[in-house]
């Protein structure tokens, strides 16, 4: 399940994720390949919270940022995963 807000939308935070991925459930490379592709449609900037319960999410999601130059912000560990803060590359 995904949900949006418009990043441009009146009364946006842009410190707020303008995008959450739900990809609990999704067993490694899914949660990379579901997160690039949606990343693909964003702009610049955009910053974006990724959920996973894959344990391999912590290697792949941190590589997948550096391979694409987009900056993890920040992880954490959840009850059933990990959360991430991805902010996507500037062009």
């Amino acid at each position: 399940m995904t949900s949006d807000t418009s990043p441009t939308s009146p009364g946006h935070d842009p410190e707020e994720p303008a995008l959450h991925l739900d990809l609990k459930g999704l067993k490694c490379p899914l949660p990379v390949f579901r997160t690039r592709k949606r990343m693909a449609s964003l702009g610049p900037g955009t910053l974006i919270r990724v959920e996973t319960t894959d344990p391999l999410a912590v290697i792949d999601m941190p590589h997948f940022c550096a391979e694409d130059g987009h900056r993890l912000e920040r992880w954490h560990a959840t009850d059933r995963g990990h959360s991430f803060l991805i902010r996507k590359a500037e062009d």
